[in-house]
């Protein structure tokens, strides 16, 4: 199902030449209205007596649909289009990040301690001592963000050149949420030894490693393998960011419905990397009945070509989507748009849960089905209850650097997420209001927090 709703991802900023005559800009409201347009900020550039120039803020549904904005505006007789902006496209010119220097340099002398001869010293010092490394240079907050681009967002295997956007956005992440200075790693090959080995030889730079869009099941044995190798945190955001932020949210909805995770058929359409780690870490959270379903339907013991992370949560029932979701108390979507009906939603178990995170077209869309469960929440800010990753994995490589953590283990998830759920008051939890802001200014400490005391009560923490 094609969504409609026009969002910022298609802003448009269209500058027109208007007559200062009655009725021109209504005119222009009026088109863009009526071709569905979302109007937003208006600005006037220029004035005369004869005529305005002002830019028109627009937001489409998408590529075609901003096109169409554009061809009912420009029929518009004595209106002229002097130029239209693209603002995605516009905001990534030139990249999103760069690299700032923490010190100024203003005389020969901070050019001799910051650079040759004085930087010799701390060269020294660092191979006399290889933990001074954190502490003189920039290993202590620095996050490597790799990627193989070969499931990039919900596209595909891109390659690494049209994976750089999302790093990027990765890096401001980091940023600004938790003051965290990433890069990214985009790699010209998609051979899981190679991709071992070219992050093992650059980890000497990097005090952490957060693993992005790698195919599933490669993934699974990339991260598998660097968290035995190294001694740094890796963390792969699609699988464990996901199932944080997934736990989290359901922990409050269960509280919404009044229902325990010990008692509850959870149903899990897409078997890929956040699929699989979803299954894990609920499991760890005493979730019994797990039904995960892919392409081919339930994943079940009778069928001969799982692998070994679906064969983990193989059950006996055999079937499709629909046959999973009949009685079930929660749907959890990491798969494709449109692929739960209304009529599904109906046959599931009273006051049922639906997590329908698909971007940017979720399994479901809410307002089909929102007298028919007590709770959904999607992937997307347009709607209540979005479950984002930023909510995790910012915090949780703020704690696990902060303290030094060689390693991220499920309890530091099961903790990141009992303490992103801990953020809606109960005197707040409501159905549209599970999980908190991704703007929430307390997340990230709050997780760093948590995910610090794990480390610690693990005997992983190093500091």
């Amino acid at each position: 199902m094609a969504d409609l709703t026009p969002n910022s991802s298609f802003s448009l900023t269209l500058r027109l030449e208007i007559p200062n005559r009655i009725g021109m800009f209504a005119s222009v409201t009026n088109a863009i209205a009526a071709s569905g347009g979302n109007l937003g900020q208006i600005d006037l550039i220029e004035q005369s007596r004869q005529v305005s120039i002002r830019d028109i803020t627009v937001d489409a549904a998408s590529t075609e649909h901003a096109d169409n904005i554009i061809q009912a505006v420009k029929a518009l007789p004595v209106i002229k289009v002097i130029n239209v902006y693209d603002r995605t496209f516009d905001l990534h010119r030139g990249g999103k990040i760069s690299i700032a220097s923490r010190i100024q340099l203003k005389s020969i002398s901070d050019l001799a301690m910051a650079y040759t001869p004085g930087v010799g010293r701390i060269c020294s010092a660092i191979a006399q001592n290889p933990e001074e490394v954190y502490n003189l240079t920039i290993k202590q907050n620095i996050v490597a963000i790799v990627t193989d681009g070969s499931a990039v967002l919900g596209l595909g295997n891109l390659g690494p050149e049209a994976a750089l956007p999302v790093m990027e956005g990765k890096a401001m992440l980091f940023k600004e949420f938790a003051g965290i200075d990433a890069f990214p790693i985009c790699l010209a090959t998609q051979d899981t030894d190679e991709i071992v080995s070219v992050v093992k030889n650059i980890a000497p730079v990097f005090g952490g490693v957060n693993l992005e869009d790698i195919a599933a099941p490669r993934c699974f044995e990339i991260e598998a393998r660097l968290r035995e190798e190294l001694d740094i945190p890796v963390f792969h955001d699609d699988q464990h960011g996901t199932a944080i932020v997934t736990l989290a949210a359901l922990f409050n909805a269960l509280k919404l419905v009044q229902k325990p995770i010990e008692q509850i058929r959870i149903v899990i359409n897409g078997a890929g990397a956040a699929g699989v780690a979803i299954a894990k870490l609920l499991r760890s959270s005493h979730a019994k009945q797990i039904w995960m379903c892919d392409s081919k339907g339930i994943v079940s013991i009778n069928r001969n070509d799982l692998n070994q992370e679906k064969r983990e949560f193989a059950v006996k029932t055999q079937g499709k989507l629909v046959d999973a979701v009949k009685g079930a108390d929660v749907f959890i979507g990491v798969s494709a748009p449109g692929v739960l009906t209304p009529e599904m939603v109906k046959t599931m178990a009273k006051d049922a849960i639906v997590f329908a995170m698909a971007n940017p077209v979720p399994e479901v869309q809410p307002e089909l089905v929102k007298d028919d469960v007590a709770v959904i929440a999607t992937g997307r800010s347009d709607y209540p209850n979005q479950i984002n990753n930023v909510l995790a994995f910012p915090g949780v490589f703020r704690g696990a650097l902060d303290c030094r953590a060689a390693t991220i283990t499920t309890a530091m998830c099961l903790e990141a997420a009992s303490a992103i759920a801990s953020l809606i008051k109960p005197s707040d939890l409501d159905k549209e209001h599970i999980i908190p802001s991704v703007f929430d200014e307390r997340v990230s400490s709050v997780v760093a927090g948590a995910v610090q005391r794990a480390a610690r009560e693990g005997d992983i923490a190093r500091r």
